[in-house]
């Protein structure tokens, strides 16, 4: 469910000029620093680099099974 929510301008600022080198909206680019807070709060011992790294990995196809033969 969508809702209207009023942000700093100087966030949405932000999230512009790091959206555009991420390519991504506005919106999604807020969700994404969302997404790595709520990682941060559950995991305060895992770097950045990790939690960038989990939400790259969440964002990959699935690889099919492995056939040995």
């Amino acid at each position: 469910m969508a809702i209207n929510v009023k942000l700093p301008e100087n966030l949405v600022e932000s999230a512009k000029r790091y959206g555009a080198i991420e390519h991504r909206s506005v919106p999604k680019q807020i969700e994404y620093w969302s997404k790595i807070g709520k990682i941060a709060a559950d995991n305060p011992d895992l770097p950045f680099s990790v939690i960038r790294d989990i939400l790259i990995a969440d964002q990959e196809e699935a690889v099919s099974d492995y056939k040995f033969g």
